[in-house]
């Protein structure tokens, strides 16, 4: 028997709810201690709750609240979204897709031990960079390579080696900022090195850089503006003056390109793009570039060049601290082998597929959803295709963007700012969030990005709920 004036006691009790069907089912997932506890949180809510209410929770409810507490505890909080934005290699939503051959050797070193760091053939300890060096080397004609976990690392790592307590000279032109507030003099002044700023904003000329030579020199840095771009009256010093005038003095000269990549990007029909064979072939003594970015790999840093710097750079103590791990490895040494075989490379490699897919193909998209987004939308907004631009994104070729289709999905009635935020934020709550831009009062879906047709319409009839 309850005792009517005590609310609590409507309650049922921990035990009873552990032994209900559906709860009792949910400790073979998620393990008897966190069913308890989510068991316990809930009646502290309803405790709360019937301070102000009559009726009592119906055993089958509190069952089902304790289910999806546990879900969302358990959920992870890195998921899988639709990048619907209109930017190809977004930061923000992880960058360049691995292509099937890197996610399966990532699996095959994840599954059991690997020679990580062991020579097979000769049975002794080995180097990991053993794993791309020669791939590398093969692709790009540096005498040697090494790997860390970004690109800000490589530039690091190589300013750190060569540097320390001594000048680095670099055009104002070059002096860039990228995502996350990271700028090439913050990273300069924690590598131990000092800048040596030279020729204005729009112009710098090769005295310039022999006028700023000193016995406290280190080398000679170019650094590609790949997220902005100076037009008009302008000049920079070509790469061979550069090398020559390094060399000249005994000095290296180094080149970080940023978002490289190992293939011209012409011969795709996409906007020309320097790659680490030809700056090395300009003359550059060591050349930094991406691997999540144009080259479309997992997120590393890649550092080619002469045998002898590539030596002391691995010689650092601190490339330890930046070394990757088996599974970057694995994904790396998988997309660089697709470069091999060219001609396929824009079939396998989903960075290069997303870039080169022809406008068409993307319209005839576009018209398969228009359809069903307006029924599942009817009455609560308009849905209609407009032709868009698409970014390469991720500080590539900022100011050159590709011909794409949109969906432009408008409120209906009064166009408030509230109700276009409800609207992205329902899409937002979708099992497979989807994500676009905001822009000129609509919620805008560059279909440029969007590959699997079938999950995403898989989910539309949630929005009718």
């Amino acid at each position: 028997m309850t005792d009517p004036a005590n609310p609590y006691a409507r309650l049922p009790s921990v035990d009873s709810l552990l032994s209900h069907p559906e709860i009792a089912g949910l400790k073979d997932r998620y393990g008897h201690s966190a069913v308890v506890a989510a068991v316990r949180d809930e009646l502290a809510v309803l405790r709360e709750e019937l301070k102000s209410r009559r009726e009592s929770p119906a055993l089958a409810g509190i069952a089902a609240a304790c289910r999806k507490r546990l879900e969302t505890r358990f959920a992870p909080t890195l998921r899988p979204v639709f990048n619907l934005t209109g930017t190809v290699l977004h930061t923000n939503l992880g960058r360049a897709l691995l292509a099937d051959e890197a996610i399966e050797a990532v699996l095959a070193v994840l599954a059991r031990p690997c020679n990580l760091e062991f020579d097979l053939d000769s049975g002794r300890r080995g180097d990991r960079d053993d794993h791309i060096d020669g791939l590398i080397r093969e692709l790009t004609g540096a005498e040697a390579a090494t790997v860390v976990n970004n690109n800000a690392a490589a530039v690091f790592l190589l300013l750190n080696t060569l540097a320390p307590r001594k000048e680095v000279i670099v055009s104002r032109g070059e002096l860039i900022e990228i995502g996350g507030a990271f700028r090439i003099p913050d990273i300069m002044a924690r590598a131990g090195a000092r800048l040596r700023e030279v020729g204005t904003t729009n112009r710098t000329h090769r005295k310039d850089y022999a006028e700023a030579l000193n016995p406290r020199t280190a080398l000679i840095m170019k650094v590609h503006r790949s997220n902005y771009a100076i037009e008009g009256f302008t000049a920079s010093v070509p790469e061979e003056q550069l090398a020559e005038l390094a060399h000249d003095r005994g000095l290296p000269f180094v080149e970080d390109l940023g978002s490289g990549t190992l293939i011209d990007f012409f011969a795709h029909g996409l906007p020309r793009e320097p790659t680490p064979q030809q700056a090395l072939a300009k003359g550059a003594d060591l050349v930094s570039f991406s691997g999540d970015k144009l080259l479309g790999g997992p997120q590393a840093g890649l550092l080619v060049g002469r045998k002898e710097l590539i030596g002391k750079l691995k010689r650092n103590p601190i490339k330890r601290a930046l070394r990757v791990d088996k599974m970057t490895l694995a994904a790396l040494e998988a997309t660089l082998k697709l470069y091999r075989s060219p001609e396929m490379l824009a079939e396998r490699l989903p960075t290069l597929r997303l870039l080169t897919r022809p406008a068409s193909e993307i319209h005839a998209l576009a018209g398969r959803l228009l359809p069903q987004l307006q029924a599942v939308l009817a009455g609560r907004a308009d849905v209609a295709i407009a032709a868009c631009r698409s970014q390469i994104g991720s500080g590539s070729l900022p100011v050159d963007l590709l011909p794409s289709f949109c969906l432009v999905i408008t409120p209906a009635g009064r166009r408030s700012g509230r109700a276009l935020d409800r609207l992205e934020e329902t899409f937002r709550d979708l099992p497979i969030p989807v994500i676009g831009r905001l822009e000129d009062g609509a919620l805008r879906f560059d279909l440029r990005g969007l590959e699997d047709e079938a999950a995403f319409v898989s989910q539309l009839a949630r929005l009718t709920a």
